[in-house]
């Protein structure tokens, strides 16, 4: 029992000849495998992960040195302790500084004054400055006078000069740079300055306290109180206090060395563990990226990579590109069996040929020429069907991979196979008896219904050219759990024993006696178990035997699985 003729559907308009497109192939595969391969020194996807990695901790790290808040929290109590020591200051020499004048007058006792003065300076670590009533400087604890009689104020206590190791100056550029304050007025250290010469010490006349902000030679914050000294309620005078930020500059550098090194130790961790990251990820792809261009260049012998041990995404890939290189190596050799097989069948029918041909011409008996141009038609339809069943089977795979499954209703599909066949039959043809068991459930299947009629007609055919002229064809279809099983009986000399699966074979072609040889090519039952096998199905062939075990015809057997996620 063999295979029936393949029915294939007409090549699409506007494909190329196959010897055409066979010269493309090769010419565009030759272009690929000449293309050089591409290594790269340092890999980007390790570049794109430490840049991925480490542009969080550093914008967080950037922005954590400049702490804007903090510094602005320090400069607040800055100017709340110097304003109180200020206050204090001021009512210590309003009260126990000041005496009236002969013009019964309250003014500052300079004697008095000066000794308390100094002592508030020393303790406060501020300069400090006594003004007159009227505004005119009486004593300044910074005030230095030279031996050639030059007068200059000293640097404020504490106040950096801008000389001192290169990591700290750099240190005091950078962060007094950024953000710029070239909006703060430059603190004025000339000597023997009027109160009104300072805004904060107009104000401090006129009985309000001040403050003020400036900057100093080497970018550093001066802040400044000036707090009207009073006796019974009366400005006699104006205290005012400047103290550079030394502390809190000291303060923000101590957070920031802390946040530095915290930082470094963060990034190296980051670098790190971004290094490790990629090389996990980075390495084995590269890997498997090799492996495959050692086989795309034709070095089959050399396998892909296993990484299925790693139980992630590229063991995964791994896996994938392993049973896709294990099948394209499959794929590649049954090419070239059938190939074999192919040129071994047209062989046959060309031999017969090519010795009827060189007969005909010297056979004068017209009787033995009609044979032999018998012998030569059917060899060339022998050769035109085996060409013709040959490129149906080469498309099978690439229509399967193309078309799209869709839900379809088994019972109902061959439902109208079968009145097909009862409308188109000749009188006399071997009847098809439809059996479809709904009991068990859905008969739904994903298919592709082009291809399962193709299989099912195959099947029938091939069923009905073994039967006798008085039997029958019987084609049921039911529902066995999560699978249908649709079989096809005849009446017919059933299986050879042991060819249950021979049958299956290419070119496999054990047909009645009554049937002209080379009628059928022998590829319609491979095509047809290729197309269920592509619908995750299977394809068997039995016998059917009696009681007493003779065989009672030929039993082909489909199962195909229950369309998912349908019950019933």
């Amino acid at each position: 029992m063999a295979s029936d003729t393949v029915s294939p559907p007409e090549p699409p308009r506007g494909v190329a000849p196959a010897h055409i497109a066979l010269v493309g192939e090769q010419k565009a595969a030759a272009e690929v495998r000449d293309a050089p391969v591409k290594k790269r020194r340092i890999s980007t996807l390790t570049v794109r992960i430490l840049a991925v990695n480490l542009l969080a901790p550093l914008m967080l790290w950037a922005g954590l040195l400049y702490l804007d808040r903090y510094q602005e929290a320090l400069v607040r109590a800055e100017i709340e302790a110097l304003s109180m020591q200020a206050g204090l200051m001021a009512g210590a020499i309003g009260e126990g500084a000041t005496g009236i004048t002969t013009q019964e007058q309250i003014r500052i006792v300079e004697s008095v004054a000066r000794p308390m003065v100094r002592r508030f300076a020393l303790q406060t670590r501020a300069r400090a400055q006594v003004f007159e009533r009227d505004g005119s400087p009486l004593i300044d604890s910074q005030l230095v006078l030279h031996p050639n009689g030059m007068i200059s104020v000293a640097p404020l206590p504490g106040e950096p000069d801008g000389v001192g190791p290169l990591l700290l100056r750099l240190y005091d550029w950078v962060f007094n740079a950024l953000p710029r304050r070239d909006n703060f007025p430059r603190y004025d250290i000339r000597p023997l300055r009027r109160a009104s010469d300072y805004p904060e010490g107009a104000s401090a006349l006129l009985g309000e306290p001040a403050a003020a902000a400036y900057i100093s030679e080497n970018g550093h914050f001066i802040f400044t109180i000036a707090m009207p000294i009073q006796r019974y309620r009366e400005v006699v005078g104006v205290l005012m206090l400047s103290r550079a930020s030394t502390e809190i500059d000291e303060s923000l550098r101590r957070v920031r060395t802390d946040i530095m090194i915290l930082g470094g130790a963060v990034l190296l961790v980051t670098i790190l563990m971004s290094l490790y990251l990629a090389g996990t990820i980075g390495r084995p792809i590269r890997r498997l990226a090799l492996a495959a261009e050692r086989v795309r260049q034709g070095r089959s012998n050399t396998g892909i990579p296993d990484f299925s041990k790693r139980r992630d995404e590229i063991g995964d890939l791994s896996v994938a590109l392993k049973a896709m290189t294990d099948t394209l190596h499959q794929r590649l050799e049954a090419i070239e069996r059938f190939a074999a097989d192919v040129s071994h069948e047209i062989k046959n029918p060309l031999s017969s040929l090519r010795s009827a041909v060189d007969v005909v011409g010297r056979i004068e008996d017209p009787e033995k020429r009609a044979k032999l141009l018998k012998i030569i038609q059917l060899d060339v339809q022998r050769i035109d069907r085996l060409i013709t069943d040959i490129a149906a089977a080469s498309r099978v795979d690439a229509e399967l991979a193309r078309a799209e499954p869709v839900p379809l209703d088994f019972g109902r599909l061959m439902g109208a196979l079968v009145a097909v066949y009862e409308e188109t039959d000749p009188e006399g043809a071997v009847p098809i008896r439809l059996s479809v068991a709904r009991g068990g459930g859905l008969l739904t299947i994903l298919g592709i219904e082009d291809r399962l009629v193709q299989v099912f007609r195959n099947l029938i055919n091939n069923a009905r050219s073994f039967s006798p002229e008085n039997g029958s064809l019987r084609l049921t279809v039911r529902r066995e759990g999560s699978r249908v099983i649709a079989t096809v009986e005849d009446d017919g000399p059933g299986i050879p024993p042991g060819k249950e699966e021979a049958i299956f074979q290419r070119f496999y072609s054990e047909r009645p006696k009554s049937e002209h040889f080379g009628t059928h090519s022998g590829l319609g039952l491979s095509i047809s178990r290729q197309i269920i096998e592509a619908h995750g199905g299977t394809l068997k062939a039995s016998n059917a035997h009696d009681f007493d075990g003779r065989i009672l015809g030929a039993v082909f057997t489909v199962t195909l699985p229950v369309a998912r996620g349908l019950k019933g």
